[in-house]
């Protein structure tokens, strides 16, 4: 998002400066839990710091353990940090009210999970629906921005139809499409291909590309050196901290899943990210 602070005179009324933010900013983020009954305290997080440019691809990799989850769960606004700060377009998201969060995630994020969460009793149609019935729609509106959408995805021929008649990929790219329907700034996603087989993974994973090549930010936690190589950049998180980062560059898939690959028994082994 383009933001002009202010005006800078120098003999040109039109002269301005123009602060490009990114879309977000996580900077000195902590996060500590503490045991019930006075127990031990754990450090999830420590001075995690890190940016998300507005179009971009970001993976986000570590072992068990290593925060990554939590990290998501605080940029979802499901969970907020102890301390530092998480802003998405400029709004800091531990500021914004209790009663207020549930519309702001709706509006502004889309989730992905490994489990695809769709509701049986629900046919796709309305499975996909569900968070603009949620934010009071009608239904011209919501027809209007599902048709396209649907014929994008390839889900048009399986609207009618419930989650439990349609295949593991077929579920994915209807959670997919709940989760852009909203046309959210942000889709995040955690671990989307781990509940799928090889070929619904490689069509997920071109799917998520093809939403980022017309615009669509996507941050992705996963395992998966595999999704990871489709990313533009990936965050490596070790110990609760970002311990390396990769960038893509003109490096091909393949190549990228190797760099990825090296860097994971580089961190694996104890060694220095470079």
């Amino acid at each position: 998002m383009e933001r002009i602070s202010r005006s800078v005179y120098n003999g040109d009324r039109n002269d301005k400066e123009v602060i490009i933010m990114s879309l977000l900013e996580v900077s000195g983020l902590r996060k500590i839990y503490t045991a019930r009954f006075g127990g031990n305290q754990v450090e999830a997080l420590h001075n995690v710091n890190f940016s998300v440019e507005r179009g971009e691809y970001l993976a986000i990799m570590g072992e068990s353990g290593s925060g990554k989850t939590t990290l998501l769960n605080i940029l979802a606004a499901l969970d907020k940090p102890t301390a530092g700060v998480v802003k998405l377009e400029g709004r800091e998201l531990s500021k914004i009210r209790d009663a207020e969060l549930a519309a702001f995630r709706r509006d502004h994020l889309g989730f992905v999970f490994q489990e695809f969460n769709l509701l049986d009793t629900f046919t796709v149609e309305d499975n996909i629906y569900l968070p603009l019935v949620l934010a009071g729609r009608s239904y011209r509106v919501m027809h209007e921005l599902l048709t396209p959408l649907a014929e994008r995805l390839g889900i048009t021929e399986i609207l009618k139809k419930y989650p439990y008649e349609i295949s593991g990929g077929q579920k994915q790219r209807v959670a997919v499409a709940r989760a852009l329907i909203t046309k959210p700034e942000l889709l995040l996603a955690d671990e989307p291909t781990g509940a799928l087989d090889s070929k619904a993974t490689d069509e997920l994973l071109r799917l998520f590309a093809s939403v980022n090549r017309q615009g669509q930010t996507v941050l992705m936690v996963t395992h998966s050196v595999r999704a990871a190589s489709t990313a533009g950049r990936v965050l490596f998180i070790k110990d609760g901290e970002v311990f390396h980062q990769l960038y893509r560059g003109d490096a091909t898939n393949e190549l990228f899943y190797q760099r990825i690959s090296e860097t994971l028994t580089m961190l694996a082994g104890g060694g220095e990210a470079r």
